[in-house]
């Protein structure tokens, strides 16, 4: 032994090689050692350089991309990332839609971060009911929550529980293979549905109920969706909103997309977008280019390839503005949706901040298919941690959970359900910023050592808890490709955990 050192097996920490990465001791100084070479010394530290340990709970976008700030930023930092589901990267995996592949290559950039030594992944529990955030406290020098808004917000309105309504959360988890999800079943036997919302995900939505099957076949799209599909008989597709065209959420790639959708022709009413062009003179260049493809397609003369693909389309699509939902409407039998009554809306104000208000004046919209896209909503995690449930987010600063030091969080949770992956990313970023500043001032303490996983593990195994690691996601990951592969996809999801479990000995 070398002499005023002491070591323990327990202190012992392996790369992923194999070797060792590093060891702890009591005394004054430690090693670390590059995890290819266990005798190779690759930098001796003081104890004022103890590595943070940091769990992150969640695996999305805001869990990866604070994970990877972290890693990059802080040469000692040691993150776990925790996930309830069997696999990781939660919206990108179930968020994305199936035909948007280019977006899902960020998992890409995950994997990387999953795979450093610095780094560990840990699926299959439940913070807030397999341990607690004030377990995992104990374990951790910092907790960030990053879980993202797994509820939906409701149209609180008459005839919202009627079948044919479903949220649009819910069928984008259906046809991703969100295993919650795997059972809805939608009935798409109505010719007519109507999407409430304009947003991207209200688009994501309409294009999956009108691409042709040819396109969806070579996606991730489930099976058991693309067998539903195919046996679909929605022609026409109405995306309500309850204020006007420069209120949109949508993008213009969103809305590119569907005005250039095979075998469907878009249907715009030219009394929604005519003097619009002094009105976005002066709005930001998104806004503006999004505003002039509306007009463009509502108001001028589509050229002749363009002209005849429409005439020759056998389903459409619409947007309604100034429209606000009251109530769905039974059919005879008083247990199925038969239309969609709305309140004709005016707004107050512009721009942005525009609210609409009813005019008094109603109007009912006939269709069997009413899927709502209104919002995701997060939800409280563990009764420890502040939860404002009005605004459905963690209350925080920068980051930093108010009256919770240690506590982070990221994401959705932190600033609400809005914005796209780079939104998240600078998110992230920021709170994960907060945390190295707080290691930086000392308001992290870090002069003790922290159990992180070993602590939880023993915690997770009294309660019959066994996690899933990065290693075994890639069992579940070369499946799913191969299972893909003999249908000509680039994979087929595994939607229900337990054979996540099975497939990888559990």
């Amino acid at each position: 032994m070398v002499s005023g050192f002491r070591f323990s097996c327990a202190a012992l920490r392996m790369g992923r090689g194999g070797g060792i990465l590093c060891w702890k001791r009591a005394s004054a100084f430690r090693f670390l050692v590059s995890s290819g070479s266990p005798t190779g010394i690759k930098r001796l530290l003081s104890t004022d350089e103890l590595g943070p340990r940091i769990c992150i709970v969640g695996s999305g976008p805001a869990g990866f991309y604070t994970a990877q700030h972290l890693l990059k930023h802080h040469r000692l930092a040691e993150v776990d990332i925790y996930e309830k589901l069997p696999v990781p990267f939660g919206l990108v995996r179930f968020g994305v839609a199936p035909d948007h592949p280019e977006v899902k290559n960020v998992i890409n950039t995950f994997t990387q971060t999953a795979r450093s030594d610095r780094c560990s992944y840990y699926g299959n529990v439940t913070v807030g009911k397999d341990i607690t955030v004030k377990e995992l406290q104990k374990a951790y020098h910092a907790v960030i929550l990053s879980y993202g808004a797994e509820d939906n917000r409701t149209l609180g309105i008459p005839g919202e529980d009627l079948a044919g309504v479903y949220t649009a959360r819910a069928f984008v988890g259906w046809y991703n293979g969100l295993p919650e999800n795997r059972d809805l079943k939608p009935d798409l036997s109505s010719e007519t549905a109507v999407i409430l919302g304009h947003g991207n995900v209200a688009l994501d939505v309409a294009r999956i109920l009108l691409s042709p099957l040819e396109i969806l076949r070579k996606t991730d799209i489930t099976e058991d969706s693309l067998a539903v599909l195919a046996r679909s008989k929605v022609k026409r597709v109405r995306l309500i909103g309850r204020r006007g065209p420069l209120q949109a959420a949508f993008t213009i790639k969103e809305l590119r997309e569907m005005i250039n959708l095979p075998s469907v022709r878009p249907l715009l009413d030219p009394a929604d977008f005519k003097g619009l062009g002094d009105a976005i003179r002066d709005v930001p260049r998104p806004r503006r280019r999004l505003t002039e493809l509306m007009v463009k397609t509502a108001l001028e003369e589509p050229g002749e390839e363009v002209a005849g693909r429409w005439a020759s389309a056998s389903r459409e699509w619409s947007l309604k503005f100034l429209r606000s939902p009251l109530e769905v409407l039974p059919a005879t039998d008083g247990k199925r949706a038969r239309a969609i009554r709305m309140a004709v809306t005016r707004l107050e104000g512009s721009g942005e901040t525009a609210k609409a208000v009813p005019t008094g004046e109603v109007e009912d919209v006939l269709c069997g298919l009413i899927l709502s896209s209104i919002g995701y909503r997060s939800l409280p995690v563990d009764p420890a941690v502040p939860f404002d449930s009005k605004q459905g987010i963690i209350p925080n600063s920068s980051g930093r959970v108010l009256g919770a030091p240690g506590l982070y969080c990221s994401g959705w949770v932190k600033r609400g359900p809005v914005g796209v992956i780079i939104t998240t990313m600078n998110d992230s970023f920021d709170t994960a910023q907060s945390v190295l500043e707080d290691l930086q001032s000392g308001a992290l303490d870090v002069s003790k050592a922290k159990g992180g996983f070993e602590l939880v593990r023993s915690v997770l195994k009294s309660r019959g808890i066994c996690p899933v690691s990065f290693s075994d996601w890639e069992k579940i990951d070369a499946a799913e490709m191969a299972r893909g592969k003999l249908g000509g996809k680039p994979r087929e999801k595994i939607v229900d955990p337990q054979e996540m479990l099975q497939l990888i000995g559990r």
